[in-house]
């Protein structure tokens, strides 16, 4: 009888390792094709190089066998897309799932840049594919989404098919019931709301005058144009 294997990815994803904190293909497939049978990958990755992620993505696709993730802290950017190889997806009731466009570092001249551009542009369309075949959304839907930077808890990850199930406890007795908060916010949300809030706090207010000591700011400008005009 065959045991089902515990694989982990915990960490930055990269090409390769220098000082053996960071997953590389290298190192997952040999740890995956060191035995047979179902696995469970076990993610906290806050993500890194989307070519790694695209090699891991498709080592998993290709296993003879089911691929059950599970995501207990993080799934990040790039390891968001290993992520949506799993059979089945299921999401701790404290973990995160974050999507993005892709980025990188270019340098040189205008057509360098407008290489930069059109590379983006493909990483792009290959992130959306497997976004696509998991989630089952439009094309348009997830590009607005990776647009936005968009960040969502376990039960939003589940509802726009992210995500299959919430990891739940084992136990004897009656299940703990999972809350039903959905959540999903961008860091364009989160910035707009601190500047709101920060311009409420800051707002002064005027204090009341009589009227006939009151002076516009347009008052006070003109005195001054007059000055400097005089000097």
């Amino acid at each position: 009888m065959t045991t089902e294997r515990i694989l982990f990815l915990n960490g930055t994803i990269a090409e390769e390792s220098w000082f053996d904190d960071d997953v590389t293909p290298q190192l997952f497939k040999e740890e995956l094709n060191a035995g047979s049978g179902d696995i469970t990958v076990w993610i906290n990755s806050p993500g890194g190089d989307c070519i790694a992620a695209a090699q891991i993505y498709n080592m998993l696709m290709d296993y003879k066998g089911n691929v059950t993730v599970k995501i207990d802290g993080i799934a990040a950017s790039a390891a968001s897309v290993i992520a949506m190889a799993g059979t089945k997806v299921l999401v701790s009731p404290v973990s995160m799932l974050m999507i993005h466009n892709p980025m990188t570092v270019a340098f040189g001249n205008s057509a360098e840049m407008q290489k930069a551009i059109d590379m983006l542009g493909s990483v792009k369309d290959s992130i959306l594919n497997a976004y696509e075949i998991k989630t089952g959304l439009s094309r348009t839907k997830l590009s607005h989404l990776m647009d936005a930077e968009t960040w969502m808890d376990a039960n939003k990850a589940i509802e726009l098919g992210f995500a299959d199930e919430i990891m739940q406890r084992s136990t004897v007795t009656d299940e703990i019931p999972v809350p039903q908060v959905s959540m999903m916010f961008s860091n364009a949300a989160v910035m707009n709301s601190l500047m709101d809030k920060l311009a409420a706090k800051c707002e002064i207010k005027a204090k009341p005058e009589k009227a006939e000591t009151k002076i516009k700011a347009d008052s006070l400008m003109d005195r001054l144009n007059l000055i400097k005009n005089w000097r």
